[in-house]
């Protein structure tokens, strides 16, 4: 089945203290998006990408498509308000039915197994979402007070979520709300449940400039 990863890029250097978007930050000499293009289209010969960036920084990632990769294979669009508006306009682009992974793009170091398990998964229950289990104690806030909760019933979510193209692009038609925090509570309000995968540890998310170090010392071991 063909396969397009939907690959959002629209933050900014707001917690990194950057006035440089942290998907554009360098980790050993090339940037954040660098290394979640390569990976995606390492994993499938036949799998394109749909890259969402915001319209102000469409020129950098072009810059990025051009320098390392084959441009036949990625497409841009703008982004929208919000990660939702995002989706949707990079989810407008595909014309035919597909599998379709949704990821952040500062999400650098999946890896191309995490691909395949994700989408080994969605082909046989229709969706795929990786997680991983929560290793802190718990508490949860009810109004003033706090009480412990059981953390073997938390599960920490990451990206890339995977749908059958007939799922998701139907869900992303319903009205925007608050809750909608990834594609996952998207599906959920469309009325389907979804799959959950094992996820990977070291599919972090660059936030912070401690990230940055951490992904480094993470791709300096994954070489040894």
């Amino acid at each position: 089945m063909k396969k397009v990863a939907v690959v959002v890029a629209g933050g900014t250097g707001s917690r990194m203290n950057s006035i440089i978007p942290k998907q554009f930050l360098l980790i050993k000499g090339k940037p954040v998006l660098y290394y979640t293009l390569y990976t995606f289209l390492q994993s499938y010969n036949d799998l394109t990408v749909i890259l969402v960036l915001p319209e102000e920084h469409i020129a950098a990632g072009q810059e990025i498509i051009d320098a390392f990769f084959d441009y036949k294979r990625i497409q841009i669009t703008a982004g929208g308000r919000t990660r939702f508006h995002s989706v949707q306009n990079g989810l407008e682009l595909i014309t035919e039915e597909c599998m379709v992974f949704v990821h952040d793009g500062v999400r650098c170091l999946l890896t191309k197994n995490l691909i395949k398990r994700c989408y080994e998964a969605a082909l046989e229950f229709g969706s795929a979402i990786p997680v991983t289990e929560c290793k802190d104690s718990v508490r949860l806030i009810r109004g003033d007070d706090n009480e412990a909760f059981d953390r073997g019933k938390v599960k920490l979510v990451q990206t890339p979520q995977t749908f059958h193209s007939k799922i998701l692009l139907p869900a992303f038609k319903i009205d925007y709300k608050d809750k909608f925090t990834d594609e996952a509570t998207v599906v959920e309000a469309f009325g389907l449940k979804v799959h959950l995968v094992e996820g990977e540890e070291g599919n972090i998310k660059i936030t912070k400039p401690m990230d940055i170090f951490i992904a480094e010392q993470l791709l300096l071991a994954s070489a040894d």
